[in-house]
């Protein structure tokens, strides 16, 4: 594979379709020389998407780093590699007729085995339930807010059911489609890919009445004034992981790993591992409706999860509490419980089943 080009991006303010939807994570020059590559020998090499919101997750963790360890504020000790994935590139598909998890992962992958990054910082949402081998994500950075965030244009309407009937919602997300449709099976749900600033243009030009995001992202670009509702979970359960970001590095790197190990954030990682143990166990991707979440309370592991037909016609639902030890164990027995209360017919029609049109 050839070596991968450093990307510099400028002018990201372009893509933001409404002055209060501003990025605020735009690159000056002086955040460019800070990741240029200089006259070390041996930079600590940040991968990453291209989007605004990766690059934002990049930049806070290239902070965090700086902030833990002095030596990585010399000019020249990080460098930020940008690349782009399928996921990024193809746009007029969905995620579920692209093959699901691990479309905007490979690209990653492959650069940090071939040594062309040292870490790899990831939407842990986006991250498949395996790693590629000599890999591992040994940390994850304090979890922002897990909720959806609901959009509408002037902020018309603040809830699902305030929608009228027939209404368009666009989004990607199977598991949104199917609690959205559970709760009104009028509403008429589209595909909707592009990053963030894109899919908000979408809306301001009124190709959808609505559409939702992870606050946690809307949170990391300064752009939560955009929500015109946080959706509790008993109304849209998250994703899976939705919320966290995981860093990923080869499993013989321990400067790498020195590193990280201080970045790591216990609570979070112990939520996220039952998390993706309960989606491993359903052996969920973007082609099947799952969500799921985990909490620390009172000293216990808390676990709400979900699986679902993506027209909203039929969900199981289960709640788990354990001790915290026991979080891998609990996540993987609730998948496996709601296996068995769904029955394989269920199973395989969930993934049969996609009545979305892409926009």
């Amino acid at each position: 594979m050839k070596k991968l080009l450093f990307i510099l991006f400028c002018g990201v303010s372009a893509f933001v379709p409404t002055a209060r939807r501003s990025f605020q994570h735009s690159i000056s020059s002086s955040s460019l020389n800070a990741v240029t590559p200089a006259s070390l020998s041996s930079p600590l090499r940040i991968g990453t998407r291209g989007s605004p919101l990766a690059l934002a997750q990049a930049y806070l963790t290239r902070k965090l780093l700086q902030e833990s360890f002095p030596e990585l504020l010399d000019q020249g000790a990080l460098e930020i590699c940008v690349m782009k994935t399928q996921g990024d590139m193809i746009l007029d598909k969905s995620l579920m007729e692209l093959g699901g998890k691990g479309l905007f992962t490979k690209e990653l992958d492959v650069a940090l085995l071939n040594d062309e990054v040292d870490i790899c910082v990831h939407s842990m949402k986006d991250v498949p339930t395996w790693l590629v081998e000599k890999t591992i994500l040994p940390c994850m950075l304090e979890r922002e807010q897990t909720n959806d965030a609901f959009i509408t244009a002037d902020n018309k309407y603040t809830s699902i059911k305030d929608l009228p009937d027939n209404s368009v919602i666009g989004t990607a997300s199977l598991r949104r489609q199917a609690q959205i449709m559970s709760q009104n099976p009028t509403l008429k749900c589209v595909n909707f890919r592009g990053n963030v600033q894109t899919r908000l243009r979408k809306l301001d030009d009124g190709v959808v009445d609505a559409t939702l995001l992870a606050i946690a992202g809307l949170k990391r670009m300064d752009m939560q004034d955009c929500a015109s509702a946080i959706l509790e979970w008993d109304e849209m359960l998250p994703a899976v992981a939705q919320g966290a970001i995981g860093i990923q590095c080869r499993s013989d790197d321990s400067r790498a790993q020195h590193y990280l190990e201080k970045l790591n954030h216990a609570d979070t990682k112990i939520c996220v591992d039952c998390e993706r143990a309960f989606l491993e166990a359903l052996d969920g991707n973007c082609k099947t409706p799952i969500a799921g979440q985990a909490r620390i309370e009172g000293g216990k592991i808390k676990f709400d999860g979900l699986i679902a037909m993506p027209d909203g016609s039929k969900k199981y639902t289960i709640t788990a509490t354990g001790e915290i030890a026991d979080a891998l164990k609990i996540g993987k027995d609730a998948g496996e419980s709601l296996k068995e209360q769904a029955g394989e017919q269920f199973l395989k029609m969930m993934v049969e089943m996609s009545p979305q049109a892409v926009l």
